[in-house]
């Protein structure tokens, strides 16, 4: 014979359940293109741990901050810099004291040919090549870092002809992987996981030839009443997304 549930119970559970459903929310995040895998490892995990839901755009720092100035209806900002976050948060358009660390980021010069890249860079020097992919520096903190490491090591002028520029260091990336150039600097985290490179050659640049890419996560005004958003800002800085983000190849 099978328990019966009494009907008090049974409208206590759906309750119960019907509350749930109703504390789940949505949050709008922008994130910079560099994280996009992090992220959504990060976010497959979040959603599950938390019940919300997370819905992402990715794009270039400089393209986000555009975006959420013209009223893009995003939540929380993950830029791949420091000064983007500031300036919204400055601006009134982040919640003041809201903005941290959530990964230091790391450059690689990369080749989807294997033994292409040698462990040195020394291939920039021997400039055999006829493309070297980066980002748009202007929109692109990656890609800033980039120009940074060609006139550190003062072959800036030489290679200026052969740089091929991405809206953004996913397009940098796309660039190389489908051999219309070479070799260019991307992100280490879009080629590196779980403590080794994914494919092809790489090397990865010193820090000393380039400015400290921290990157920053900020709440957004259109989030401060949003329990999602405040839910994933305290998520980014617990235990769980650190092992991601640092299985990817980023500092914390």
């Amino acid at each position: 014979m099978g328990c019966r549930i009494p009907r008090a119970w049974l409208a206590l559970l759906v309750g119960l359940t019907c509350s749930a459903s109703a504390l789940a929310e949505n949050v709008q995040v922008a994130v910079a293109a560099n994280f996009s895998a992090p992220l959504q490892a990060i976010a497959r995990a979040f959603e599950q741990d938390s019940g919300h839901r997370l819905v992402a755009a990715f794009g270039a720092s400089g393209q986000l901050y555009a975006q959420i100035q013209q009223g893009a209806p995003y939540e929380v900002l993950l830029s791949a810099d420091a000064s983007t976050p500031a300036k919204l948060e400055s601006a009134g358009v982040g919640v003041p004291g809201s903005r941290f660390t959530y990964a230091i980021g790391s450059l690689v010069l990369w080749s989807a040919q294997e033994g292409y890249v040698d462990a040195n860079g020394e291939v920039l020097k021997a400039n055999q090549f006829k493309h070297l992919a980066i980002a748009n520096p202007k929109a692109a903190p990656y890609g800033l870092a980039a120009t940074q490491v060609l006139d550190k090591l003062g072959l800036r002028a030489a290679l200026q002809s052969k740089l091929v520029e991405g809206q953004s260091i996913t397009q940098a990336l796309q660039f190389v992987s489908t051999g219309n150039a070479e070799l260019g600097f991307v992100a280490l985290s879009q080629v590196y996981q779980d403590g080794r490179l994914a494919s092809g050659s790489a090397w990865v640049v010193p820090e000393a030839l380039y400015a400290p890419i921290r990157q920053d996560a900020l709440l957004l005004k259109k989030g401060e009443d949003n329990p999602a958003a405040r839910a994933l800002l305290e998520y980014l800085q617990g235990p769980q997304a650190a092992a991601i983000i640092t299985s990817y190849g980023y500092k914390r």
